[in-house]
């Protein structure tokens, strides 16, 4: 490792630390145990320390005594080392990532050196895998490097270079950064080898071809820029640097593409948090939390429907559902699972264990906001909640010049009039604006047309739902007279 000129040196090495072996041997049998131990023990590791020259420091992928928690010095370091690897490494590993036609040169996945010189020193990197070949990794067996240096350049080491490696590794972090959508793997995939397993996220949705309010939109955007800037801010009030949003609307009307949108708008990887997958209760969703990367968004889409977490959410069955829910409980008996609490949700945006990482965004969905738990969606712990309603003009017009290519139209006017009564969702819109073929020629007035006699017959489905809603309640509201009067 260290060149063919110092061979000789650590023969000579060699051979006398195989000499002292056989005196310490010969001394521990004749003498007393606790002589060896108090004396021999004490001056054979002055003799290690004094003929070994080098010093090592090992980054681990996982850190933690109670919990395991990735490393984000492992990050950096395994991403700077990725670029040294390319130009020096003499074993390399070459893929291409989905989606993608660039081939990568990454370090082989087992013990390896790699040499890197900085300032006119030179380094020595191994990447290890405590692993058994052919058995999945465990967390608490996983990956590490190992970094080799001559002892004269400790200070050099810990005050420069590991400096270096690290703002080094961002940079290439930073530079080759492609979003990913994570989700939590279930406990059923045991062989899984993460917590989390993902994908490369090319969602093309931007808050620019975004269908909605344009005065509602620049509001987002200003505070999603206002939350990106503001580290210095959140240290000062003493809070964790995060924020959450509720996102709530009836179904078409862009809840999963606004998502996708922030996180092209914030370069944020998503982790898609599936509560129902979470088998080990609350204790199970810290480690989910603790294994999420800065720059990140949390998200729970449909809240009210992925767990019960309110007894607001009971209701009668029938009973086939309770036979039904009887083998669930029986199944979830036999596996050990434990169930995720509303206060371990609550602690897990906000609590103490929330404050691990920074620079998150935590965002909620739902069709039905008057189903939730107040304290679940306070501010606080969802700090700013956006309403994705029925498609409005503004958003109308978006769709048309993503979809037609038009800012203008003659039936633009009747759109106009028509479609705040209509109540039409944008995903309804969009998909009477979709053109039959692409390269077809100008289809912008039949598209339109299609649209206006969609909001015709929303408006007229709008007017007899409100008619039936009436008739409900005056129908309700007699037979609450009845029982007065019985």
């Amino acid at each position: 490792m260290w060149g063919m000129g110092e061979n000789n040196y650590w023969t000579a090495i060699g051979t006398s630390l195989g000499s002292l072996m056989f005196f310490y041997t010969l001394i521990e049998r004749f003498f007393p145990h606790g002589f060896v131990r108090q004396y021999v023990e004490k001056y054979w590791q002055r003799i290690l320390r004094f003929t070994n020259r080098y010093i090592q420091i090992t980054i681990d992928e996982y850190t933690g005594e109670l919990v395991d928690q990735k490393n984000q010095s492992y990050t950096f370091a395994d991403a700077y080392l990725s670029a040294v690897a390319i130009q020096r490494a003499l074993q390399l590993k070459a893929y291409t990532p989905k989606n993608s036609n660039k081939l990568v040169l990454n370090m082989v996945d087992y013990e390896m050196t790699i040499p890197d010189e900085y300032h006119g020193v030179t380094f020595w990197w191994m990447l290890s895998n405590t692993n058994e070949i052919g058995k999945p990794r465990k967390v608490d067996t996983s990956r590490s490097l190992t970094l080799t240096f001559h002892k004269k350049y400790r200070h050099f080491v810990t005050e420069k270079y590991l400096d270096h490696v690290m703002e080094k590794g961002k940079e290439v972090l930073a530079q080759n950064q492609q979003r990913k959508l994570y989700t939590n793997s279930s406990r059923d995939n045991w062989y899984k080898q993460e917590m989390w397993s993902h994908v490369v996220f090319n969602h093309p949705a931007t808050l620019d071809n975004l269908a909605m309010d344009k005065a509602k939109k620049e509001d987002i955007m200003e505070d999603l820029i206002a939350f990106r800037k503001a580290k210095a801010y959140y240290a000062k009030i003493g809070k964790a640097w995060k924020r959450g949003y509720l996102l709530y609307g009836p179904p078409g009307t862009g809840k999963s593409t606004m998502i996708a949108a922030i996180s092209e708008f914030m370069n944020y990887d998503i982790y898609d948090l599936e509560l129902k997958s979470v088998r080990g209760g609350n204790s199970e969703l810290r480690k989910l939390l603790l294994d999420t990367s800065d720059r990140s968004i949390i998200v729970i889409e449909d809240i009210d429907c992925s767990i019960a977490l309110t007894d607001k959410r009971k209701s009668k069955k029938k009973t086939s559902s309770k036979k039904k829910k009887s083998y669930e409980q029986r199944l979830a008996e036999i596996r050990g699972d434990k169930d995720v609490t509303l206060s371990g949700l609550l602690n897990f945006i906000d609590g103490l264990w929330s404050s691990t990482g920074g620079e998150k965004l935590i965002i909620f969905t739902t069709n039905h906001v008057e189903k939730l738990d107040p304290a679940l969606i306070r501010r606080g712990r969802m700090d700013k909640h956006i309403e994705l309603a029925y498609c409005s003009f503004d958003g109308f017009k978006i769709l048309a010049k993503n979809y037609l290519n038009i800012d203008d139209h003659p039936l633009f006017e009747t759109i106009r009039h028509m479609i705040d009564e209509a109540r039409i969702t944008p995903a309804d819109v969009a998909e009477n604006l979709m053109p039959k073929t692409i390269n077809g020629g100008d289809c912008s007035e039949v598209c339109l047309g299609k649209l206006i006699t969609a909001l015709e017959k929303s408006k007229e489905d709008a007017i007899r739902l409100e008619a039936e809603k009436l008739l409900e309640e005056e129908e309700e509201s007699e037979e609450e007279e009845e029982d007065e009067d019985f």
